[in-house]
C-alpha cells in the first residue's frame, strides 16, 4: 500500500469526471450508484489508487447497507474502507480524509456500536481545493 507522501496530489482540473459524478451522487444520497461509478473509475485507475476509490465504494455500500437495515455489513464495510484510505490521510484528491470517515462514522453511530439502524446526519464529500502554496 502507498504511503500518503508517495502520492503526488492531483489538480482540481485533473480529478477524472467519475470520481465528481460519484461525490455527485453520493452527495445527493444515491449511494449504490455512486458505488457504481467509482467501481469503473477503480477499474482504470492506477494501482497507487486502487485503496482510495475501493475505500469510497466501501463506504458508499456501507451507508446503502445501513439504510436497509443491514448494520452488521455496514459495519463491516466502514471498518475497512476507512482502513484501506489511512495511508492517503490527512487529504488526497481534494478530500479530507479524516473529516469524511468522521462524517460517515456519525451517519453509522448507531449501527457502529450497537447495531441499530437508527441514522445519524448525512454524510456528504466536500472537496477543498488543492493548495499551490501561493496566496
Amino acid at each position: 500500500m502507498p504511503a500518503a507522501r508517495d502520492i503526488p496530489p492531483a489538480q482540481p482540473e485533473e480529478y477524472d469526471p467519475r470520481y465528481l459524478a460519484g461525490i455527485d451522487l453520493f452527495n445527493r444520497g444515491e449511494y449504490f450508484e455512486a458505488h457504481e461509478v467509482w467501481e469503473d473509475l477503480w477499474r482504470d485507475c492506477p494501482a497507487t489508487e486502487h485503496r482510495f476509490y475501493q475505500a469510497l465504494i466501501q463506504a458508499a455500500v456501507a451507508v446503502y447497507h445501513f439504510s436497509r437495515g443491514n448494520s452488521a455489513g455496514a459495519t463491516r464495510l466502514f471498518h475497512s474502507g476507512r482502513r484501506y484510505m489511512a495511508a492517503y490521510r490527512p487529504k488526497h484528491h481534494g478530500l479530507d480524509v479524516d473529516r469524511f470517515w468522521c462524517d460517515v462514522h456519525a451517519h453509522l453511530v448507531t449501527a457502529l456500536e450497537n447495531g441499530h439502524t437508527a441514522p445519524g446526519p448525512r454524510p456528504v464529500l466536500i472537496l477543498n481545493p488543492v493548495s499551490t502554496g501561493t496566496p
